[in-house]
């Protein structure tokens, strides 16, 4: 792991996550639904992955950043459903000749909706796709709101990966973040998935919250390590009070700095690897024998609005308030806020409110983009011949900034390809930052978070 604290120093600013390229950010309001129906006509994709966004959650958590709801009213995800019902019967008939082989659902807090309402959002998949026999169904959970009963219903309705939320197993981080449960309760939750036959669990932790320390962090992969997961990402918490309001909870001087965030990922790295973990891409753990591990070491990694992972190929369907979509050459983004989502579907049954046409310099720019944040290389004349360009004449001043990247020791570039060394992963934001079309369009302000 990254062990020269000077240059992250130096180089760490705010940059984008590149879940996406372009960013979200980038998206704009003269997109609207011809031009989604139009992309999904037009592209040669022959198998989809649908997104659904629950926004409603039971619990207040300060550092998230997600689209969500706090409500403990039930019947709210009623009225919900029935918007989907009617966004998926809009959406459906231009993808009838489409196998769906993935699912996924993510929040908000999928784990919100009871049994009753589960089981028919399972139902309209159904009702209106054709499901792949092979359906990979995946569902992120909040733990804490989370029984056995609920996981083996889970399981019967056919999900086969999921995800949970864990952040930190110490008590004082969780009572300064709002997301106080149980270490022993959820390392049963993995226990029991595990023995009811899902084939993936996965855990999530963030380092960077209010209080954590090394011992206090160490304790927490100790923990993490000991339930035995078969993923876990480990994001690094921004903190964008200008935008998410529950963070003005968090006051800055909780947080630890950047150097004591270097020493909570150096030592999450070291015990992780250890412990039998590959690093993958940014920020994930994956065991040798996971799909995941597999594609990172044949080079067929991607990465998507959900993070790393092996699809590729595939369009995203994304519905619900604020999913994105990626259809073709396209991306697109439904209303955010609820009853703007509602009247939307209202009016015309779908919800896209903005979105963006990939040209080509787009395109090539994203396959660089991905190809550094999956690989930390890029091969030039692979580029080259994909795109019918020559690579260094295309990005002439992208290599000139890289040029205090390789002063600096951290890349290397020869006539055939640029290398990011792997202990300088954490960089890697900022690397791909020199080959951003937009990158200069108010980076500074409060809209991305920092490299650390």
């Amino acid at each position: 792991m990254f062990t020269r604290p000077e240059l992250l120093a130096k180089y760490n600013k705010r940059v984008p996550r590149y879940t996406s390229y372009p960013t979200a950010l980038m998206f704009n309001t003269d997109f609207g639904n011809d031009d989604f129906e139009r992309a999904a006509r037009d592209s040669i994709n022959e198998q989809l992955s649908l997104y659904v966004h629950i926004p409603f959650c039971k619990r207040h958590c300060y550092y998230c950043g997600c689209n969500r709801i706090v409500t403990r009213h039930q019947d709210k995800a009623d009225q919900y459903l029935d918007a989907l019902e009617v966004e998926m019967a809009t959406r459906a008939p231009v993808f009838s000749d489409r196998d769906v082989t993935h699912i996924h659902l993510g929040g908000g807090t999928p784990n919100f909706l009871s049994s009753t309402q589960f089981t028919r959002l399972t139902s309209l998949f159904h009702k209106f796709f054709n499901v792949s026999d092979t359906l990979d169904y995946s569902v992120e959970l909040d733990p804490g709101n989370l029984t056995k009963e609920e996981l083996a219903d889970l399981k019967r309705q056919g999900v086969t990966r999921i995800s949970m939320g864990v952040q930190d197993t110490n008590i004082v981080v969780q009572e300064a973040i709002n997301r106080v449960q149980s270490t022993e309760h959820v390392g049963e939750l993995v226990h029991y998935a595990h023995g009811i036959g899902i084939c993936s669990v996965n855990l999530d932790l963030i380092y960077g919250l209010p209080f954590q320390n090394l011992t206090r962090f160490k304790q927490t992969i100790a923990d993490v390590i000991a339930m035995s997961p078969d993923r876990i990402s480990l994001f690094n918490y921004a903190h964008l009070p200008e935008r998410f309001a529950g963070q003005r909870k968090i006051k800055p001087q909780w947080l630890p700095s950047a150097a004591e965030k270097l020493s909570l990922i150096s030592a999450a790295v070291k015990a992780f690897e250890e412990a039998g973990f590959c690093l993958i891409g940014l920020d994930h753990f994956a065991k040798p024998n996971d799909t995941l591990a597999k594609a990172s070491v044949n080079g067929c990694l991607h990465r998507n609005f959900q993070g790393y992972t092996t699809e590729y190929g595939i369009d995203l369907l994304g519905m619900g308030a604020s999913s994105i979509s990626a259809i073709g050459s396209t991306f697109s983004q439904n209303a955010k806020a609820l009853p703007d989502y509602y009247a939307l579907v209202d009016e015309s049954g779908a919800a896209v409110e903005r979105g963006v046409k990939l040209s080509n310099d787009d395109r090539l720019r994203q396959y660089v983009i991905m190809q550094l944040m999956c690989n930390l290389k890029v091969c030039k004349q692979q580029t080259n011949a994909l795109f019918d360009i020559e690579f260094d004449e295309y990005f002439k001043e992208a290599l000139e900034q890289l040029a205090s990247f390789v002063d600096d020791g951290v890349v290397t570039i020869t006539p055939d390809s640029i290398r990011v060394l792997p202990e300088a992963r954490l960089l890697i934001r900022n690397i791909c930052y020199v080959f951003d079309a937009y990158g200069n369009s108010d980076a500074s302000g409060p809209r991305y978070s920092n490299a650390l």
